[in-house]
């Protein structure tokens, strides 16, 4: 018994010994904020911006529960976030399985038999049978499984960070074709809007043709002006049902017709952003944080790796019963041994020293893609920032040209009745009113893109499988 004891104590304590190095975070250069996070212009009015704080679900801030419908909708039914849900549960399968490796293997054999094993001298027949229980346990002297467990763990946490990233860019399709649909169906009610009016107009127009008032090449131009906002109809009927079945798609339903709760003439004012954006918020970010963890698992490896070239120490044991027919059944005999075994590897050519050195490869291209991530999240955001600057400057132009072209129309109708002006001028202020009407529903809709690509860039509004909005999940623990 005390053998046992001592096999055991010293098997506990050699799991203190791991091969290679512990991950050490990568280090990547960027500045400390976004090149056009200072503009004057993404200063808030106020102090209430709160785009780094905690638990922020940033949709919510453009006051549409038709949208935070749609949103929760989504989450919840959404095929490939679900899809996205079944591997994180495959991977924390895997990570459990990864670590009863360590533990201890028990395995059960028996056996019966009854036959004459002495030929025809002795006519009678033996009866014998045996039980054992085996044990085999290896132990981690050179902290192999551990490694192994510690890439398995990083490969699970990595899927759920996958699975936040698939979630946060969900969000992120859903709110942009929302407003897509909003802007859509606004062009379609300027189209419309403008075809009535052409239509009146033509209709004027073939009167006063018919009474031999005006010249044909008038009546021709108001023919031409009334096709284009009637062509420009089925345009937007179009982009409206591709749209709506987009949209059907994104939250987990059949394609189906979805009418908006707001006209885009009265949506909420898009949310200020805060001066000065850290970004230190990058490392939030759920794909930054996935590709850390995928060069933590590989870091790992390479211990595993290293592992493997030392011998394999094991302990075994055996407890069993047997009996035969001289015996008798009932009476079989107790027995029992331990013991323990070393396999070492003598000789494979390098192929375990090549192993290792795979093993360093693969982690330097997971610290460069980590590096990349992270580059490429950094130029996401300052995209995003750049576009709400210039998007903010255009909206505000288109809207001043709108106004004007609106009032130039209606004062060119005034003068074309009384013959102060031609008719040409009349349509072609029309041709303006109605393209710097269209083109104002673009910008609109462009900048509250550029604040919905500005929020996902910085990683901000996914949730835990709980509901909450984090910055880090902790139910990998």
């Amino acid at each position: 018994m005390r053998v046992i004891v001592l096999i055991i104590l010293v098997g506990l304590s050699a799991t203190s010994c791991k091969m290679g190095k512990n991950f050490e975070p990568i280090e990547v250069q960027i500045d400390s904020v976004f090149r056009f996070s200072n503009d004057s212009i993404l200063q808030a009015s106020n102090n209430t911006a709160t785009i780094d704080s905690n638990g922020l679900r940033w949709w919510e801030l453009f006051q549409n529960p038709q949208l935070d419908s749609l949103i929760e909708t989504g989450l919840k039914n959404n095929k490939e976030s679900q899809t996205a849900l079944k591997s994180i549960e495959a991977a924390e399968l895997a990570f459990k399985n990864q670590k009863t490796e360590m533990l201890p293997k028990f395995d059960a054999t028996g056996g019966f038999s009854h036959g004459n094993f002495q030929g025809f001298i002795t006519p009678s027949a033996n009866t014998s049978w045996y039980l054992n229980g085996t044990v085999n346990w290896e132990l981690d002297f050179w902290g192999k499984y551990r490694r192994l467990n510690e890439a398995s763990r990083a490969e699970y946490v990595s899927n759920q960070y996958a699975y936040y990233n698939i979630q946060l860019t969900l969000i992120n399709q859903i709110t942009t074709t929302y407003f897509e649909l909003v802007a859509a169906r606004r062009s379609h009610e300027i189209s419309v809007q403008t075809l009535n009016l052409r239509d009146s107009s033509l209709a004027v127009i073939q009167q006063r043709f018919d009474q031999g008032i005006i010249p044909e090449i008038d009546l021709n131009q108001a023919q031409i002006q009334k096709s284009i906002a009637q062509s420009a109809v089925p345009v937007y009927e179009r982009q409206i049902g591709l749209t709506e079945n987009l949209l059907s798609i994104l939250i987990g339903s059949n394609p189906r017709a979805i009418e908006t709760a707001v006209s885009q003439t009265n949506l909420k004012p898009v949310p200020e952003i805060p001066a000065g954006i850290p970004s230190d918020l990058l490392y939030r970010r759920p794909d930054v944080l996935r590709a850390e963890q995928m060069a933590v698992a590989q870091n790992a490896r390479i211990g595993a790796a290293i592992a493997a070239r030392y011998p394999a120490i094991s302990l075994t044991g055996l407890l069993g019963v047997g009996s035969n027919a001289l015996m008798g059944v009932t009476s079989g005999q107790l027995g029992w041994s331990v013991g323990a075994g070393l396999t070492a590897p003598l000789f494979y050519f390098g192929r375990n020293k090549r192993r290792v050195e795979i093993e360093r490869k693969k982690a330097e291209q997971a610290n460069l893609q980590y590096e990349q991530t992270l580059l490429v999240a950094f130029k996401e955001v300052d995209d995003a920032l750049i576009s709400i600057q210039t998007y903010r400057k255009e909206m505000e132009a288109r809207e001043a040209h709108v106004i004007a072209a609106i009032n130039a129309q209606n004062l060119s109708a005034l003068r074309y009745d009384k013959g102060v002006t031609s008719y040409l001028e009349y349509l072609e202020q029309q041709r303006q009113a109605f393209d710097a009407q269209l083109r104002y529903v673009g910008a609109k809709k462009n900048l509250y893109q550029a604040y919905i690509a500005l929020y996902k860039a910085l990683g901000g509004g996914w949730l835990t499988k709980k509901g909450n909005s984090v910055d880090h999940p902790n139910s990998a623990e």
